[in-house]
C-alpha cells in the first residue's frame, strides 16, 4: 500500500494571509483529529534563503496512508464550506498529489500515536 502526498502551494490576496492561515490551521487539526488515514498535516510558511517571509504564500504539506485515505478527505463533509470561506481571500492555489517514495503507511495508528519510535 502506498503513502501518497499532497502538497498544496497557496496565494493570498493581499491582507487575507493572517485569515485565511487561521482557516487553514483550524483545518488541519480537524482534518487529522477526524480522519485515521491522515498521518501528517502540515501548514507552511514559505521563506527566502535569508529567512524573510514570503508574503502571501502559505503551503500545506499532508501525508495520507493510500488512495482511500485521500478519498475520504476529498469527500470529507467539511470541505465545500471550507472552499466557499477561502474563495475570496486567494489569488491561487496549486495542488500537487505524489506517491511517498520514503514513507511507510502506519496502519492502526493514530496520528497521536506516530512518533519518531515507530520510523523504520
Amino acid at each position: 500500500m502506498t503513502a501518497l502526498t499532497i502538497i498544496v502551494e497557496f496565494e493570498t490576496k493581499e491582507g487575507c494571509e493572517e485569515e485565511f492561515t487561521a482557516l487553514i490551521r483550524d483545518h488541519a487539526r480537524k482534518t487529522l483529529e477526524e480522519e485515521p488515514g491522515c498521518l501528517r498535516f502540515e501548514v507552511i510558511k514559505p521563506i527566502e534563503r535569508n529567512g524573510t517571509p514570503i508574503p502571501n504564500k502559505v503551503m500545506v504539506n499532508e501525508l495520507y496512508a493510500n488512495e482511500a485515505a485521500v478519498s475520504a478527505h476529498e469527500n470529507n463533509p467539511r470541505m465545500p464550506k471550507l472552499r466557499e470561506a477561502n474563495a475570496p481571500l486567494l489569488k491561487s492555489s496549486r495542488l500537487i498529489l505524489a506517491q511517498s517514495l520514503g514513507a511507510k503507511a502506519a496502519e492502526g495508528m493514530t496520528p497521536q500515536e506516530l512518533n519518531a519510535s515507530n520510523d523504520d
